[in-house]
């Protein structure tokens, strides 16, 4: 497709590169010398971008907000690679007629094992428990006995795709789910709670699954972590700026909840020293769909959506 020229902006695995390359004429903006005197020599001539947040392009990624938009005059699609698109100012695109594509589905289950997983360290303390064991104190005396799951409720935030998968797997270990989401879901029978802190209130682990954004920015905050409890678990599978970091730090601090799993941080890849050095904090490196497989199929779903458009069958899975 010689007249669809596409422009990647941030360093992606080099085999989708060449993927893309395959089907299109290819620009590259993340190695660029000078990146301004190159967009000005590409962008007339771009119609589609390749947009990544920093976890899926080696920790750098341009932003594409409506000021990036602008300077592409004949731009028709933004293919992201991810499920979550808070990377893209999608306002803008919707109201200048740019399409935005994301890679949803191919994450789903990769990213509900890592929910689980995370969950089952945090309340049984699998990382303590490992170095526990590698510093040699199960020699002197056994591990500390731990929380359970055993009846407790899981709340979760966002109940979409990944949040129905969390919820199917959390069933087969027993435990009562309900879930809080912008709309109660008719065809959902879980229990529904209207806002974050009713759903706190009537749970003891509080699963967030919910997408970034501004709607979202800070929705866990210090109210909401008190009405979890001393009792309570907060696992954050979705994005950093769901939770008030600064509170949650203050209630792991003050035992106003009990324990937290995060694989997401305000400003990634810099993690608050305070829950470094908490014993009762499970950290994971924003990994939930970080499997060589599922990576893949994320990035050939963007090349998918990238062809079928310019090819004039329209994108596959477009966010509106």
């Amino acid at each position: 497709m010689p007249d669809f020229e596409i422009l990647v902006t941030a360093p992606i695995n080099p085999a989708v590169i060449a993927a893309l390359e395959a089907q299109f004429p290819v620009h590259c903006l993340f190695n660029q010398v000078d990146p301004e005197a190159f967009l000005q020599s590409v962008a007339p001539t771009v119609r589609g971008l390749v947009a990544a947040g920093p976890i899926l392009a080696n920790g750098v990624s341009f932003a594409t907000d409506g000021a990036f938009m602008s300077g592409f005059p004949n731009l028709e699609i933004v293919a992201n690679i991810g499920v979550g698109f808070d990377n893209i100012d999608t306002a803008y695109a919707k109201a200048n007629n740019i399409v935005v594509t994301n890679t949803p589905d191919v994450l789903t289950d990769e990213t509900a094992d890592l929910a689980m997983a995370l969950l089952l360290a945090t309340v049984r303390e699998i990382p303590q428990a490992d170095q526990y064991l590698r510093a040699g104190n199960w020699l002197r005396k056994p591990y500390r006995l731990t929380a359970s799951l055993r009846g407790r409720r899981l709340g979760i935030i966002g109940l979409g795709r990944i949040g129905k998968a969390i919820a199917h797997r959390a069933q087969a270990f027993g435990l009562e789910i309900a879930y809080h989401g912008r709309n109660q879901q008719p065809d959902v029978v879980f229990a529904y709670h209207a806002t974050p802190r009713a759903l706190a209130e009537a749970c003891d682990i509080l699963m967030v699954v919910a997408p970034g954004g501004p709607e979202t920015r800070g929705m866990v905050d210090a109210n909401v972590l008190t009405a979890l409890g001393p009792d309570g678990i907060l696992i954050n599978i979705a994005r950093g700026s769901l939770v008030d970091e600064a509170a949650l730090i203050a209630a792991l601090q003050n035992k106003h909840i009990l324990a937290a799993g995060l694989d997401v941080f305000a400003s990634e890849p810099k993690v608050p020293e305070e829950l470094i050095a908490m014993d009762q904090v499970v950290l994971l490196p924003h990994v939930g769909s970080g499997s060589r497989a599922t990576r893949a199929a994320m990035d050939q779903l963007m090349v998918d959506n990238l062809i079928s458009f310019a090819s004039g069958r329209g994108p596959l899975t477009p966010i509106f």
